[in-house]
Parts: structure tokens; sequence; C-alpha cells
């Protein structure tokens, strides 16, 4: 019976790491969102090229496009910024939610490293990314012509996965818009 009590933290402790280690085989990337389905939240913040002006959820309507949440202090953003980069080149529409971040410092980054956005928000405080159910940067919503969320992603969009995954799901919102 002692030897019992003796073995129960051990056994315990291998129950754990059994579940632990099945988690690390979970996919992450494919967390539901509320949002998906429903229209863009309403906003109106700064911009963080002109600093005046103020865009609004109006601003992203018209054409398909991803809305990339990013951050000068997120290292992995710094990791996807090359691949926004081309993404943006080869006519893929982003753009960006600057988020929880200093604006002067996101300038300096978009100066440096180049600016794949078309539109990007200043969400100093991050209500936009509350709103928008945000975790963490990087995250990316691909959003319709008329504003509507059709799905999102979690995580850095790295060539692989924007081929094995991504581009169709983009490219979809691409023929959808068509007339």
């Amino acid at each position: 019976m002692r030897r019992g009590l003796l073995l129960l933290p051990l056994v315990l402790f291998l129950l754990m790491l059994g579940f632990l280690f099945k988690g690390l085989y979970l996919d992450n990337k494919d967390l539901p969102s509320v949002l998906v389905g429903k229209q863009f939240p309403a906003f109106s913040l700064p911009s963080v090229q002109a600093g005046e002006s103020v865009v609004t959820e109006q601003d992203l309507l018209g054409q398909p496009s991803l809305v990339n949440v990013w951050a000068t202090w997120c290292v992995a953003c710094r990791v996807e910024h090359p691949v926004l980069n081309k993404l943006a080149a080869d006519g893929v529409v982003i753009h960006g939610v600057n988020y929880k971040d200093d604006t002067e410092s996101a300038r300096t980054w978009l100066r440096d490293l180049h600016n794949p956005y078309q539109l990007n928000i200043s969400d100093p405080k991050g209500l936009l990314g509350l709103d928008l159910g945000v975790y963490g940067a990087p995250e990316t919503f691909f959003v319709d012509a008329q504003g509507v969320i059709r799905y999102k992603f979690i995580g850095v969009i790295d060539e692989r996965v924007w081929e094995s995954d991504l581009a169709a799901r983009y490219q979809a919102l691409v023929d959808e818009a068509q007339p």
C-alpha cells in the first residue's frame, strides 16, 4: 500500500507528460474565430504612414485583402516581413494593423525593411486588436471585397505556408470578387 502511494506522483507526472507531448502535434493555426463570416469591426484610427489621416473599416472595402496584425516588438513579425514584401510585390493586397506599438518605431521599421502595406492602421492601445480577438502578433485576417472576414491565420506566413494553404484561400477571394 505504501509503495503504491510512492508511485502515485510518478504515474501522475507520466500522464501529464503524455498530454503535453500530444499537444505538440495539435494544429494551433486553425483556432476558431467568432468573427469569421462577420463584417470587419468598425474602427477609426490614425494611419501609421500619414500620421494625421484617419483610417476606418470603410477603407478596407472594394477588393479582397489580407489584414496583417504586426508590431516592431514582435520577433516573428520580423521573420514574416520579407514574405509580406514579396507577396505585395506580386500584387497581393495587404493592410497592416500596427498593434500595441510606438508609431515612430513602426515608421522606422517600414522605412528600413520596406512597406508591404497599402494601408497601415496604428492601434497603440490594442482596441482594434481586442475587437478582432487577437491573441498576439502576427495574425492575419482574410477579408473579402465587402469587408467580411473569411479566414484567420495565426502565426508567421512563410513561403511554405503561403504556397501550401493560404495562396488558394486568397485567390478564391479574388476570383469571387471578379464580375
